[in-house]
């Protein structure tokens, strides 16, 4: 399929062909919600925690004898009964992540950029440097009309980065960074010429 190929000033800088195998698949919502949900689940940190019977402070004496005493037979006060006691069945430090398929991944990542293009909201883009202070680069994106916008490059340039930093919504990413929750997180998916090259060899 062949897309105009536009600059940050607006321009027009030629056309490119993208290979269908990547931009013209049918998208699978299905499978991207897969990879979504995985992405979530490893971004979890897994730090809470609370403490059980055995980690809570206080004596490990029995509070009272068994019988006679007309109350309930009791051997800690660190029972989760007790105001003081442990947690049950309470929150553990663990990883939430778990293994998803290459392949399952790849092709989440080819329906997402298929479905930015059927959705006419993907751009392909000459370069993305040139403008190293944020307020240059924001009137540019205005007059574009990207109110929020994921800009992928083979490599990210350090000013250019650093210009897109203070932007709320804009964001700017690496070839091997392209993921499909950012690409569905953003209304324009930017890609570079160099990008698309490193996506080709990426997932094809």
């Amino acid at each position: 399929m062949d897309v105009e190929i536009k600059t940050l000033d607006n321009g027009s800088a030629g056309n490119i062909t993208l290979p269908d195998e990547i931009f013209g698949i049918q998208p699978r919502a299905d499978i991207m919600a897969r990879v979504v949900h995985w992405q979530l689940a490893k971004r979890r940190a897994g730090t809470h925690k609370v403490k059980g019977r055995g980690e809570v402070s206080g004596t490990t004496k029995k509070p009272y004898r068994q019988k006679g005493t007309g109350h309930a037979r009791q051997g800690s006060l660190r029972g989760p009964q007790f105001r003081t006691g442990g947690i049950v069945h309470g929150p553990v430090v663990r990883d939430h992540g778990y293994s998803l398929p290459k392949q399952i991944r790849r092709l989440g990542l080819i329906s997402a950029l298929s479905q930015k293009l059927s959705e006419g909201k993907l751009v392909v883009i000459d370069q993305a440097n040139g403008a190293s202070k944020t307020s240059e680069l924001a009137a540019k994106l205005k007059v574009l009309g990207w109110n929020s916008a994921l800009i992928v490059d083979a490599v990210v340039d350090e000013n250019f980065g650093r210009a897109v930093r203070n932007i709320h919504s804009i964001d700017v990413l690496p070839t091997v960074g392209a993921n499909v929750y950012d690409i569905l997180n953003h209304e324009v998916l930017a890609i570079t010429r160099a990008a698309i090259d490193g996506l080709k060899e990426r997932l094809v």
